[in-house]
């Protein structure tokens, strides 16, 4: 779908430009530094998250075309489907990924960690989209209708603005700092800002001093949730 593709691409190109250039200057980075290095990470997480959507929207077009009730006429695996969408989305992700970094480059961030904190950094991040991977899949399975495929991505939004993606939980109340903090997003954002060396990683207790092991828990936790249940959802699809 070159129409998916291509959006994928540029939404976040416009995120960046959006927030780096517009709303940038109004935005406070806690503890000093430069706002596009502490926003690229919060859109390199945000941009893995939004591949829900992605996912949802190709793995439910498939079903609907009767492509994977053509793959499931053929002796092959059930888990062989879900897991060909995991590798070719994985690889798609990985170059979404690359374009942001790119794009990042072009606005001024940087990262300031050494080479094996950087590939960590890289490494959690496509960590995290494969654990939301296999949630759009499960998704994509269980949706009715393009328009129940379309609501649920909306629900993007607000879970990827609810993290400190663009402005730091200890600018926000107590409560919604709170909200923010236990959001797996966030764990992602703090560690790779860690990593990457970038602004915005301030010591504010055990969530935040434990973000790296957070960011590997979570998504691990999401993956061994869905995996088992979008292999269930596929072999149940014809009952």
């Amino acid at each position: 779908e070159p129409s998916t593709i291509v959006w994928g691409l540029l939404f976040p190109v416009v995120s960046v430009l959006l927030f780096a250039y517009v709303f940038g200057s109004g935005i406070i980075v806690p503890g000093g530094g430069n706002y596009r290095e502490f926003l690229m990470p919060g859109i390199f997480a945000q941009t893995m998250a939004f591949g829900i959507g992605e996912t949802l929207a190709s793995v439910h077009a498939d079903a609907s075309k009767g492509v994977t009730d053509r793959f499931r006429s053929m002796p092959m695996a059930p888990s062989a489907v879900v897991v060909g969408r995991c590798v070719a989305n994985m690889t798609y992700s990985a170059v979404s990924l690359a374009l942001m970094v790119a794009c990042g480059l072009a606005v001024g961030w940087r990262w300031h960690g050494s080479p094996a904190e950087t590939a960590a950094a890289i490494g959690l991040l496509l960590l995290l989209r494969l654990a939301f991977l296999w949630v759009g899949i499960v998704l994509g399975l269980k949706a009715r209708s393009p328009e129940m495929a379309n609501s649920i991505f909306g629900l993007l939004y607000p879970v990827t603005m609810l993290s400190n993606a663009f402005v730091a939980s200890e600018l926000m109340p107590d409560w919604l700092g709170t909200v923010v903090d236990w959001n797996p997003l966030s764990s992602t954002i703090t560690a790779t800002r860690s990593l990457f060396g970038n602004p915005g990683v301030e010591p504010s207790g055990w969530l935040a001093d434990h973000a790296i092991l957070l960011a590997v828990l979570w998504p691990a936790a999401i993956t061994a949730l869905t995996l088992p249940l979008a292999v269930r959802t596929y072999r149940r699809l014809s009952r």
